[in-house]
């Protein structure tokens, strides 16, 4: 069994958590990774406070594990984060703050109602303002991830901030989705792995099973980044490209994002009609480069399962046989 800090200060059993990624989350998928040793993040974004009560309920009729919520700073709704606080999740969790918020006011707020903290960052000073703001972990996201990110690759990233916020336990996210990844996250010096794209293209998840088939079709390399969702949606994130599959809707714009902001309300129309139909060409589906390493939809708790197992092969097996006794 692979056993590091954050199973002890998160409650669970296997380093391994689920990215809150808003829309692609929901009860049934972060109750199944819970229950599977992991810890299940419900996304909250689009969630009334009332929907979000919902969901936590219904998480906690399925698991009696630990799970968190997700809050996205920059438009951070007082609502739903009162309603994290007043249902206490084992962990509130939170990403992409503005540089004038005051990171510590929401953190005590977190630590007040009984949540441990968990902070991500695509940059070594971010990870820092965080860790300095009381968070008690932090993860460390690469460019290679799905949805909104930085520009550092894992590879380099990772080791970084796990040096600038020692002794903070840290989480590796971007490119991860099997046993592999895991193993290089703990090499890298971090502490488990936070997944995403993987964890869409699963039973439980609530996306259309056309966007689960579509990144089980993705060899990564049709993945790019662009800021063309976020114009269609209105939307301004801080500091942050998003990593899309390059399909009929990202080519329909890709070097006529001036038009797009233009006609971005028929466009954002259009593709939220595109995702209630399951239209793969033409919604915005943010995979990340490790949608290539995917060749199945499987059950959250299969996924965790051969994750830990091959990642404790290749740490006793292959790596120390290339350790000379």
């Amino acid at each position: 069994m692979i056993h590091t800090r954050i199973c002890d200060l998160l409650g669970i059993v296997h380093p391994i958590v689920l990215g809150g990624m808003g829309g692609a989350t929901s009860a049934p998928l972060v109750a199944a990774v819970s229950n599977s040793g992991g810890l299940g993040t419900l996304g909250t974004v689009g969630l009334s406070g009332a929907q979000l009560r919902s969901e936590v309920e219904a998480i906690r009729r399925a698991t009696a594990k630990p799970f968190g919520t997700n809050h996205l700073l920059f438009e951070v709704d007082e609502e739903r984060l009162s309603v994290t606080l007043e249902t206490r999740p084992a962990v509130a969790s939170f990403a992409w703050a503005r540089p004038d918020q005051d990171l510590r006011s929401y953190f005590q707020r977190a630590h007040d109602a009984g949540c441990k903290v968990m902070h991500m960052a695509g940059e070594v000073s971010e990870a820092r303002r965080a860790a300095d703001a009381g968070a008690d972990v932090i993860v460390a996201q690469g460019t290679e991830a799905g949805g909104h990110v930085g520009w550092m690759a894992s590879m380099p990233l990772v080791p970084m901030v796990v040096k600038a916020v020692a002794p903070l336990p840290v989480l590796a996210a971007g490119g991860i989705a099997d046993g592999r990844g895991l193993a290089a996250a703990l090499a890298l010096g971090a502490d488990g792995v936070l997944v995403g794209t993987r964890m869409m293209a699963t039973h439980e998840s609530p996306i259309h099973p056309n966007f689960k088939q579509a990144i089980v079709k993705s060899d990564g390399h049709d993945t790019m980044l662009t800021e063309i969702p976020d114009i269609a949606s209105g939307r301004v994130w801080p500091g942050a490209m998003a990593r899309a599959l390059r399909n009929a809707f990202i080519e329909r714009w890709a070097g006529r994002e001036w038009a797009l902001r233009r006609d971005y309300r028929a466009a954002g129309k259009a593709i939220l009609e595109a995702r209630k139909n399951g239209d793969a060409d033409n919604a915005s589906l943010l995979i990340g480069q490790d949608a290539g390493l995917i060749d199945s939809v499987k059950p959250a708790g299969e996924i965790i399962e051969r994750m830990i197992a091959e990642a404790e092969e290749i740490i006793k097996d292959r790596l120390n046989k290339l350790v000379g006794h």
